[in-house]
């Protein structure tokens, strides 16, 4: 991918003042910039949920009604996995030790995803490339969703507003099933990989699919005494919640009123720094909620995440004060909603927005 971002003006001064800040904080209180105590509580917390629950529905005799009610509690513990533990470790924010990042990125893979997928696709184009239709994959999905005012439109995208919360239950199922497998080759020719490397990565990828299926599925219907239709209705409850926990998540941060867009069919060349860039694509939501700071893995703080995402997030709600005052005084706006409800109607209307025709130029 080709894509430049062209004014180094305003970047070099807000990019030196933000980052200058933020390490003061950092010095001055004697912090390390990844997790601390409070990190490895939420993750033993979030974990002990998910497997501890897991072995419970293994174990347990008990109503029908009950294993459906704790498997919508695995989903949303599996979702805080996903955003609390794989994330941070998959950016290198989670420990000073690359080794332990490393081992606790395949969390990913613990939970039904791809390490190397996520990686290539979120970290490399979506941290890059962000917003730009035709070089951030997190708005390819497939033409099911107009996600940009530079993407195809087709007839069925004027429900889309409407019909995209059912699709947002189907997201780490997609994972899980036939996503990881259609993107994998394509990630690995883009990234120029060894042939040594992929083979490595095919068996990485085949392995722990087999070994997920192993211990979702098939381990259960051997111990359980349910037929296969309940064991399946617990399985797709399970990925329906953390799918849409996930993915509504993660549009709310992008997918926006006021989010600006750009086209790599169109340029290649950008006029903003890619600081500005970053900040003109990027909103916060609910910065002062000290459950979905907790809870979300701090992507309620996306614009600290995208210009920081080698810092936990355990520290961006103290460094979100020093980059929206560093924001704002260099001219720029810092896009925040209040709260959770205000996001949801935001992306909903702009999905509304984008559900509209274009004219004909």
């Amino acid at each position: 991918m080709n894509v430049k971002f062209t004014n180094p003006t305003t970047s070099n001064s807000l990019q030196k003042t933000i980052r200058d800040q933020v390490n003061s904080y950092f010095k001055q209180n004697n912090l390390s910039k990844r997790g601390n105590g409070r990190m490895w509580l939420k993750s033993l917390i979030l974990l002990g949920t998910y497997f501890g629950i897991y072995f419970i529905l293994l174990l347990t005799p008990m109503p029908l009604y009950v294993m459906w009610l704790l498997s919508v509690l695995m989903g949303l513990s599996l979702a805080g996995i996903g955003m609390s533990v794989m994330h941070d470790a998959n950016h290198g924010a989670y420990s000073s030790r690359p080794g332990l990042n490393t081992f606790l990125g395949y969390s990913m893979n613990l939970i039904g995803g791809n390490k190397f997928n996520w990686i290539v696709q979120h970290n490399v184009k979506h941290h890059t490339y962000t917003n730009i239709y035709g070089a951030d994959e997190d708005l390819d999905n497939g033409d099911v969703l107009r996600l940009s005012p530079y993407s195809d439109w087709y007839w069925y995208h004027r429900f889309q507003h409407i019909y995209c919360w059912f699709l947002y239950l189907l997201g780490t199922l997609s994972w899980v099933t036939i996503k990881d497998f259609r993107q994998f080759g394509t990630l690995h020719k883009e990234m120029g990989d060894s042939k040594s490397n992929f083979k490595n990565e095919v068996m990485v990828l085949i392995s722990s699919k087999i070994l997920y299926y192993i211990y979702m599925v098939l381990i259960p219907w051997l111990v359980m005494d349910i037929s296969i239709i309940y064991l399946m209705i617990g399985f797709l409850t399970l990925h329906f919640v953390a799918g849409f926990v996930l993915t509504v998540t993660f549009q709310l941060a992008h997918i926006a009123e006021h989010n600006h867009h750009d086209s790599a069919h169109l340029k290649q060349e950008f006029n903003d720094s890619w600081i500005e860039h970053q900040i003109k694509t990027t909103a916060n939501f609910s910065r002062k909620s000290a459950f979905l700071n907790w809870y979300l893995g701090g992507l309620n703080f996306q614009i600290e995440h995208h210009l920081f995402p080698q810092i936990c997030h355990v520290h961006y709600l103290k460094i979100s004060e020093i980059v929206k005052k560093a924001v704002q005084d260099h001219g720029l706006f810092y896009y925040e909603h209040s709260n959770l409800i205000h996001a949801i109607q935001s992306h909903y209307r702009t999905l509304r927005k984008y559900s509209v025709k274009p004219a004909v130029a």
